[in-house]
């Protein structure tokens, strides 16, 4: 049976992985072992050549020179420690990707359009890590300079289990895990690589047969059979693709969450299971953990969050999801999106706050 081809970004990730993702991944894991094993002081530095070689292959010279030259870039402004600057710099090398007269330049550097796009979406991904990096330098005093040099942010940003896709991982947390030395045993390793292997391949499975099966994307993109449905249709098609969503993330996030397992890191946690959500809130936190962490970290929490005041909240909140939406694009269905999910999580804080007034509890 045909399966459903209207979810790009499923079709997209699994033939990228079939060809040769899924390859360099197995290569990492390879060398990742090996320097645990034998050289564990240097196993940052091996699988910081390792990430460079693979996206040279990948992306080739001038695409491993774009990923280069941002790094470069955000670790020079950085110098000035202030972040203010680091932001306005990262915002700029974002936008970037956005310029027709730049990506016309990047595509003939290639011979496909999903060639492109994996350039596109790395240095999107990269874009974050260098950001973090660049906002913990400035954080940071004098005494902590040696654990935040440029090599140790190449090995950040070259790391190649969330190189393409994510999931984020924040500097401070890279670093201090990539740094912990801790007992190796390879038959403990080999276990939790089996099982992990057979749960993301149950999660596979069950994606193949929800976009060969379920065609709800292809109901998506076409007018009449929505129109024709009923309300309870629609949201159970609704529920359908949310579902479909969680799953998918499960394998796209669940491969480099094994891969970092197995290099002594603890992964974000994977997504949960939005059946299980009711609110904007617990979606944000729960679903795509990394990113939570990211934007918590370096931006709502920087610009008063829920300390200050309830304009200063509205704010740092308002101020995050623009981040977001600007990220993923800037389209204006982004901004539209990003505008419900602020007003989405707006609301319940408000309600929570006025349920935790005494006489409002009382009245309860």
């Amino acid at each position: 049976m045909p399966q459903d081809p209207m979810d790009f970004e499923w079709s997209y990730w699994i033939e990228w992985g079939r060809e040769r993702i899924l390859w360099l991944l197995a290569g990492h894991l390879l060398v990742s072992q090996v320097s645990r094993l034998l050289v564990e002081k240097y196993k940052p530095w091996c699988l910081m050549v390792y990430g460079m070689a693979a996206c040279w292959l990948l992306l080739g010279i001038k695409g491993f020179a774009v990923i280069l030259l941002h790094a470069t870039i955000s670790f020079a402004v950085a110098q000035f420690q202030l972040s203010l600057l680091t932001w306005l710099c990262s915002l700029i090398l974002l936008s970037t990707l956005r310029i027709p007269a730049v990506e016309e330049a990047k595509r003939k550097w290639y011979d496909t359009e999903n060639e492109y796009y994996l350039l596109l979406f790395t240095v999107s991904v990269r874009c974050l890590f260098c950001t973090s990096f660049s906002l913990e330098y400035c954080w940071h005093g004098p005494a902590q300079k040696s654990s935040h040099s440029f090599l140790w942010m190449l090995a950040y940003v070259f790391y190649y289990p969330t190189f393409h896709n994510g999931p984020l991982m924040n500097f401070d947390e890279f670093s201090k895990q990539m740094r912990r030395k801790e007992a190796f045993s390879l038959k403990t390793n080999l276990s939790i690589l089996i099982v992990g292997i057979i749960r993301i391949f149950f999660w596979w499975c069950l994606a193949e047969l929800m976009i060969h099966l379920m065609y709800i994307h292809a109901l998506y993109s076409s007018v009449p059979p929505l129109e024709a449905a009923s309300y309870w249709a629609l949201g159970g098609l609704a529920l359908a693709q949310v579902l479909f969503f969680y799953v998918k993330y499960l394998v796209l996030y669940g491969v480099p969450a094994l891969l970092l397992q197995m290099d002594g890191l603890k992964p974000p946690a994977l997504p949960c299971c939005v059946s299980l959500m009711h609110s904007f809130t617990k979606m944000w936190r729960s679903f795509d953990v990394g990113l939570h962490r990211f934007l918590v970290r370096y931006i709502y929490v920087p610009m008063g969050g829920s300390q200050s005041s309830l304009l200063g909240t509205l704010f740092s909140t308002a101020l995050t999801f623009a981040f977001v939406s600007y990220w993923h694009g800037g389209q204006s269905y982004l901004w539209y999106w990003g505008t419900l999910n602020w007003l989405g999580v707006i609301v319940e804080n408000g309600v929570k706050r006025i349920l935790s007034i005494s006489l409002i509890q009382d009245l309860i």
